[in-house]
């Protein structure tokens, strides 16, 4: 058993708790790894806030991380102590009908098909003060040391520098992914995007390295605006700047709306919006954010009905334990731009710190 620092939610709407936890060796099929550096993705803050669904507590969040291999339960073959790793917040199973479908990156073991608050046998790694702790998406990269599936784990090249790439383990690849998976943006073409967060510059990079001619980001942040020029928007519009709704806005600076509208915020206005704004025929909506728990949105059927196509992802359509190494390997050969989403480096003792200054858009 291996004592370490956590940062534990005991529970919703409290302030994170930096705490000793125990955690267990791994069993068969099981790895535990050293977590070196992990960033902080909104989805943990709509657990925080009691939006997202399933959710047990208290609980071990974080699932952007990246680390080393500690030690290898039984029958475990892929990775061996030492490899550097980065944790799949979507596993890959490789057996599951999902995994089978080349098409398909979901694998029926993730979260929104059965929760993973505790390991595929049941029972949680982590104790504190003599009491159970949850897993979260199986990763719980908020702790120093973390226990997840081997099929949830991906071997990295182990000259990745951690503290850079652990952003491939959700944020960037989700964005970057659905301009290139989901959406398939085509070189010449018209984009938009709701929200700048880090997915959302991530959708822009995405967008640009397609080919796409006009990118225009949307924020009621406008200090969101240089960073995202830097990255390849050419225009950035805040809605708060207009009397008509933003859908008007996009449709007459394009004409009859956007070739590709991305929405990476989770409300439904802003999903509808997105909708509204591309092109009625031709147009493709892809839905990334995260709206809370229970939500529903109504929509005039003829969004649809006449052309458009709505779509959702999760983690940008990448097959993740064939895709994310890739990833790195492109992040080494710096073809992909992941230290621009990197704003401030915190010790975990200061993990409320990073929480603040998530929902104060810095």
């Amino acid at each position: 058993v291996i004592r370490c620092r956590a940062a534990v939610a005991w529970a919703v709407g409290k302030p994170l708790s930096v705490e000793e936890v125990e955690v267990a060796p791994p069993k068969g099929g099981e790895v535990r790894v050293k977590i070196v550096a992990t960033g902080i993705c909104h989805t943990d803050e709509c657990v925080l806030e009691g939006s997202f669904p399933n959710i047990d507590f208290p609980v071990i969040l974080g699932h952007e991380g990246a680390g080393i291999v500690e030690s290898v339960g039984e029958g475990v073959t892929s990775v061996k102590p030492g490899d550097k790793v980065i944790p799949l917040c979507i596993p890959q199973c490789g057996k599951c009908s999902f995994c089978l479908n080349p098409e398909s990156n979901y694998c029926l073991k993730c979260h929104v098909s059965e929760p993973q608050n505790l390991l595929p046998d049941k029972t949680s790694r982590f104790t504190c003060k003599g009491k159970q702790i949850h897993h979260f998406l199986w990763a719980s990269t908020f702790a120093e040391y973390t226990v997840i599936p081997e099929y949830a784990v991906a071997k990295i090249d182990a000259a990745a520098p951690l503290e850079k790439v652990c952003l491939l383990g959700c944020g960037f690849p989700t964005g970057y992914g659905a301009a290139i998976n989901i959406a398939k943006v085509k070189a010449g073409s018209t984009c938009a995007v709701f929200g700048l967060g880090g997915v959302g510059l991530s959708v822009v990079m995405g967008c640009k390295a397609s080919g796409a001619s006009r990118i225009i980001a949307i924020d009621i942040n406008k200090d969101k605006f240089a960073k995202a020029k830097e990255l390849g928007a050419t225009h950035c519009i805040s809605p708060h700047d207009f009397s008509k709704p933003i859908q008007e806005v996009l449709t007459e600076m394009t004409g009859h709306g956007v070739d590709y509208s991305f929405e990476v915020v989770g409300h439904a206005d802003t999903m509808t919006a997105a909708l509204a704004s591309c092109n009625m025929n031709t147009g493709v909506c892809v839905m990334i954010g995260v709206p809370p728990a229970g939500s529903v949105i109504s929509i005039d059927p003829m969004l649809v009905l006449s052309g458009r196509t709505w779509k959702g992802t999760l983690l940008g359509g990448w097959k993740t334990r064939d895709c994310i190494p890739k990833l790195v390997s492109s992040y080494l050969e710096k073809k992909l731009n992941v230290d621009g989403l990197i704003t401030h480096t915190l010790p975990i003792a200061e993990a409320n710190k990073g929480f603040e200054l998530l929902r104060a858009g810095k």
